[in-house]
């Protein structure tokens, strides 16, 4: 039997913890602050695992960890919080948090989380990260929505790390802004960041251009020169649109990541490379490795650990602290007017499908703001909004319609010749998994998350679940 002591000054989650680990035989201790979880381990117990959540009454979860480590050492620390921002998240981590669990979680999820934290205990990977100096606050990545709650979980997990980082996610997302954060809030921020569009690289040269070439290696080659991967020595470099780098250069890229050294072209002799990779794409991988486009090996390298950035759409309820964040930096006309955003611009806003994202959103308040010249948006300041029909998901929802149609067609031939009484059911067997799956997965496992999201009631999607065999891993 293990000891837990859950700090939270919320009834209902103290509660719905005591009762499903006191199923798995733990003896649970429940302290409504900090301060009293500092008492209580002043006296000489030790739990085996920490429940903290961020917003206590009192001094804050965070800063109580470092004082409550001086009192049980390296016990592995679960960190809640219905308020997090990637400054949050990686003060969590930096102060040692086993790990970071945002508000509403599944409570299946959160047990098994606890669950992790103990056996750690057993085998040494649950100690307190090394200190590090304070980093400076991101201003650059906007939200408090779910989505974005697990997009910060996710940087401040893989900062620390120099493993390569695969971020996805459709146009306009801010995938470079989180390839700047990752950079910002790791070792190596004190180095250069180097953002490479591939698409922009000379197509004839783009070998050249990521690796170097030596003197005389082709024609016009006068001299040596030093690629872009290498120019970020030290620091780290984003591979900005990964789908379309060439499969002739892919074999040379996978080498260099693995490896760890860059060949010039015409070069005799690899160098030693110290670069951390990044790489950023809005086309589906996985599609490209299927239609030999996009090598499997180069794909599973890039993708060791993947941050999915979601739509707007799906987290609109960031958009009027996007709009406040884009709106600060530009000057109203008139000297003594503040901007203001009227409820009905604020309705439309909300009402929008942003096909191109944030980007799009961006350029919309801008465009906004010099229309309007006084302090006041109104609907009528906006641009025209762009139709959804022309964002990348699109032609995917559009072959997907054409794919369901030909099989429907194919099932209500074999209905004719031979009836099926479970032809539904068989249609909801193609469909409902791989659109769970995916909702779980970008949900990060939050089951509470993916049924709102798919406006179920959780017992139903842990129903659908059961149906299809989708585990609590999928």
């Amino acid at each position: 039997m293990s000891a837990v002591l859950i700090v939270d000054d919320e009834p209902a989650i103290c509660w719905a913890f005591r009762e499903a680990l006191a199923e798995d035989g733990h003896a649970v201790r429940v302290v409504p602050s900090a301060e009293e979880a500092l008492r209580l381990t002043d006296g000489g117990w030790r739990p085996d695992v920490v429940v903290m959540d961020v917003r206590l009454p009192g001094q804050d979860g965070i800063s109580a960890m470092r004082e409550l480590r001086g009192r049980i050492g390296p016990t592995p620390v679960v960190v809640i919080t219905a308020f997090g921002n990637l400054d949050t998240a990686v003060r969590a981590i930096e102060e040692g948090a086993f790990d970071y669990l945002v508000k509403p979680f599944d409570l299946d999820q959160a047990v098994e989380v606890l669950r992790r934290a103990l056996a750690s205990r057993t085998d040494g990977s649950g100690g307190a990260g090394s200190e590090r100096e304070t980093l400076p606050r991101a201003e650059t990545l906007v939200g408090s929505s779910l989505p974005m709650q697990q997009v910060f979980k996710q940087i401040a997990l893989v900062a620390a790390s120099d493993v390569p980082v695969l971020i996805t996610g459709e146009s306009g997302t801010g995938k470079e802004l989180v390839a700047r954060a990752i950079h910002r809030h790791s070792p190596r921020r004190g180095g250069p960041f180097l953002p490479v569009c591939i698409p922009a690289l000379n197509p004839g040269l783009i070998e050249s251009e990521l690796f170097g070439h030596a003197r005389g290696s082709f024609t016009g080659a006068a001299d040596d020169r030093t690629g872009l991967i290498e120019l970020a020595t030290g620091g780290t470099v984003l591979l900005d649109e990964i789908g379309d780098v060439p499969a002739s250069v892919q074999v040379k890229l996978l080498r260099t990541i693995e490896q760890r050294e860059v060949m010039p072209v015409g070069g005799t002799a690899p160098r030693t490379l110290d670069v951390r990779i990044l790489a950023a794409t809005n086309r589906p991988l996985p599609a490209l490795v299927a239609s030999g486009q996009f090598r499997e090996d180069l794909y599973f390298r890039l993708g060791v650990f993947e941050i999915p950035l979601p739509p707007l759409r799906e987290r609109r309820e960031d958009i009027p602290e996007l709009v406040e964040h884009f709106l600060r930096p530009i000057r109203p006309t008139r000297a003594d007017a503040a901007w203001r955003v009227s409820a009905q611009a604020h309705a439309e806003l909300a009402s929008r499908d942003w096909a191109g994202n944030v980007r799009e959103l961006r350029n919309a308040v801008e465009h906004a703001a010099i229309v309007a010249r006084g302090g006041e948006i109104l609907p009528e300041h906006l641009p025209a909004p762009v139709p959804l029909a022309a964002s990348i998901g699109a032609p995917v929802a559009a072959r997907a319609q054409r794919e369901l149609t030909d099989w429907t067609a194919e099932a209500a031939a074999q209905l004719a010749a031979d009836s099926d009484p479970q032809l539904y059911e068989r249609f909801l067997q193609l469909v409902e998994p791989p659109l769970l799956e995916a909702v779980l997965k970008h949900c990060g496992g939050n089951r509470a998350a993916a049924a709102e999201l798919l406006g179920l009631h959780r017992a139903t999607l842990r129903q659908k679940m059961r149906r299809h065999n989708l585990g609590s891993e999928s």
